[in-house]
This record gives C-alpha cells, sequence and structure tokens, in this order.
C-alpha cells in the first residue's frame, strides 16, 4: 500500500496496514535531523508547513502527507532580527538555547491596522500571484501519484486578523466595534479563500484551515461570538472548496480546548480535526462522540511526552492512540505541534517506528 492510498483509506473510516502519519518540525530540528542522517543539500530554509522545501525529510522517514502552504503562516520564521513580513506585520526575531543546540522563534511587535481608521486604505498581499503556486504544482506533478498531497491556509481568518490589529483590540471590537472587527476578519478571509481555491483546483487532495481558537482550559472566546463572527466565514469558505471539488477533504486546525463548536465544525462540513491537542482534550473521547462523522489528525503530545517523556512513554502513547482513536480508521496520526529542538532524537525516532511497525 502507498502512502497516497494508505491516508485515502484511514479518511474513508477503514484500517489500512498501518496508521498514516505526517510530522513536521521546526527549522532548527530539521537540521539536527538532516545531521542526524547525512542528508545533504544546500537549502537552510526550512517551512514547517512544506512550502519551499524538497521534502527530503519528510520522504525518508516514511511520512503519508505532504504540506504545501500559501498564506500569513508563511510569515514565521523568514529572518533574523526584526523585519516586516508582506502583510505590514512586525516580527522580532527572539533566541533560545536549549541542550541539543541554539534555537529561535518569533513574537509580533507591530500591527499596521493597530490605527483602525486606515482599515479602507490597508492593500493586503495579492493572493493572484503566480509565484505563490509554483511550489504547489511542482508537489503535485511529482508526488501525488505517490502521497497525499495537503494545501495549507492555515491562520485563516482570526490568527491573521490579531496579528494586523493587535489581539487585544481586536477582542475589544468583537463588542464594542463589531462592523470593523469584521472588516478586518475579511481580508485574511478573502485572501486564504483565494488562495484555498486556487490550491483545490490545482489538485491538492485536502485544503487545511484554521485558527487557534483554544487555550488550554477553555476557548479565548465565547462560543456565540465564535458563531456570530467565524461560523459564517468558514461556513462559506468550505462550501466554495467543495463546490469546486466535491471529493476534497478539509481539516480545520485549533490548538487548546474547542469541545463547544465541534458539533458547529461539522455542521458546515468538515471532514478532519486538528491536532487533538491531548493535554486539553481528551482524544478517546473526541473519538467516541464524533468518530463516525470526523477523522483525527495528530494526538501525540508535544507538551509532555514528546520533549519530556521516555522512549518507552512515546511508544505507549502512539500505541494507545492506534488502538483507540485509529479503530476503525479515521486517524492520521502525529505531533500536535512541529517538533522542537527540545525533542531528544531518540524520543523522535521512536514515535517514527512505533507508527511504522504498529499494525492494525
Amino acid at each position: 500500500m502507498n502512502h497516497r492510498d494508505r491516508v485515502l483509506m484511514a479518511l474513508d473510516h477503514k484500517e489500512p496496514d498501518r496508521c498514516p502519519m505526517q510530522i513536521s518540525f521546526t527549522p532548527e530540528f530539521a537540521e539536527r535531523l538532516k545531521n542526524e542522517i547525512d542528508i545533504k543539500n544546500n537549502k537552510e530554509y526550512h517551512n514547517p508547513h512544506g512550502g519551499g522545501n524538497d521534502y527530503l525529510l519528510e520522504r525518508y522517514i516514511g511520512e503519508d502527507m505532504l504540506l504545501t502552504s500559501v498564506g500569513w503562516a508563511n510569515s514565521y520564521y523568514q529572518q533574523e532580527g526584526t523585519y516586516k513580513d508582506e502583510w505590514g506585520v512586525k516580527w522580532k526575531s527572539v533566541n533560545y538555547n536549549t541542550k541539543y543546540g541554539k534555537g529561535r522563534y518569533t513574537e509580533i511587535v507591530g500591527h499596521p491596522l493597530a490605527d483602525g481608521e486606515n482599515v479602507d486604505n490597508y492593500n493586503s498581499p495579492d493572493p493572484h500571484r503566480s509565484s505563490l503556486y509554483e511550489d504547489p504544482k511542482r508537489v503535485i506533478e511529482f508526488y501525488k501519484s505517490q502521497y497525499y498531497i495537503v494545501g495549507v491556509t492555515v491562520t485563516t481568518i482570526f490568527e491573521c486578523a490579531w496579528a494586523l490589529r493587535g489581539l487585544e483590540r481586536l477582542m475589544m471590537d468583537f463588542i464594542e466595534k463589531p462592523d470593523l472587527a469584521n472588516e478586518i476578519l475579511k481580508i485574511p478571509f478573502n485572501y486564504h479563500l483565494t488562495a484555498a481555491k486556487k490550491l483545490v483546483k490545482l489538485g491538492v487532495d485536502m485544503i487545511w484551515i484554521g485558527d487557534d481558537m483554544g487555550a488550554q482550559n477553555s476557548m479565548l472566546i465565547s462560543p456565540e461570538l465564535w458563531r456570530k463572527f467565524f461560523k459564517p466565514k468558514m461556513a462559506r469558505f468550505i462550501s466554495e472548496l467543495k463546490n469546486i471539488n466535491p471529493e476534497v477533504k478539509v481539516a480545520y486546525h485549533s490548538d487548546g480546548v474547542i469541545y463547544p463548536i465541534i458539533p458547529d465544525l461539522i455542521e458546515i462540513g468538515l471532514d478532519v480535526l486538528n491536532p487533538v491537542q491531548p493535554q486539553a482534550m481528551d482524544p478517546v473521547k473526541l473519538k467516541d462522540m464524533y468518530g463516525d462523522k470526523l477523522c483525527f489528525w495528530g494526538t501525540i503530545d508535544e507538551q509532555y511526552t514528546l520533549p519530556f517523556g521516555t522512549p518507552s512513554d512515546v511508544k505507549s502513547e502512539v500505541i494507545e492512540r492506534i488502538e483507540s482513536v485509529g479503530k476503525n480508521g479515521g486517524l492520521i496520526i502525529g505531533p500536535t505541534h512541529h517538533v522542537q529542538l527540545d525533542t531528544p532524537l531518540e524520543n523522535f525516532w521512536n514515535l517514527v517506528d512505533s507508527i511504522k511497525n504498529k499494525s492494525y
């Protein structure tokens, strides 16, 4: 069974030869992994969402899905120091140290729409640029016969919008200036919908959308506000994609707790929930409640098990997830976030080997 068929079977709620997997890495962990397996290439830049890299690592470890990303999420990790992305959002690179080496992450420090009066004059990047789709075309051409191809347009509305406006300001806008909030939300919505439709027309198998709506113990905004500001937009987003290709699957990403809106997501046509963060939501509970309606992607703990657990802990969690959430198919297994630099390689290889060696 090849990688593509394995994913198709799992998404059809059937058990393939083994559970399909998808794993992404921070650029620093990717470099560490390249050195470990002695892969030689000249590309220093690694996009965790797949766009713009050669997929050597993903193919080497036997992943079943390849990701190609278009959208604001590609603004992460652009460069060191302080910089503005093409949206006008200002970022600052922050260094950190681990026992495995030095890494960096980026923080947002400037918002182009902090002054709400300039929304009408804001010009967002052009989602029609042909250069944005060169990588998706290449991935589809070279790999679709063997791999399941996912077009990534995450940070679809909320995260990009608050980067433009500022999180606290946008949260207040929902109550005090709802019309302004909607105008700002339209900017990333229209951009990412245009990009997602182009990706579907190019031939991707799935579109991955979403925004972090959950904190560790509750949602960031009330379910009522989500239904007012986001549900209609997400419903239109999914509907327009499936009007182009009824067979395309749609995955929705949110970290944290989002129990209250899962029935809404199913109602508007969601196929796959990501990342099912086990320190926040119980994967088995979700499988029991929604396993006949949803597939799940993720479920392996990136908060404790991978960075701080033992190799035995990793193996045990993989087996438990496949035997519970993966029962009767419906699971694409993987970490709930990019593998971080602080992850021991022993844990990483136990993750990969346990998935590949665990049959149903």
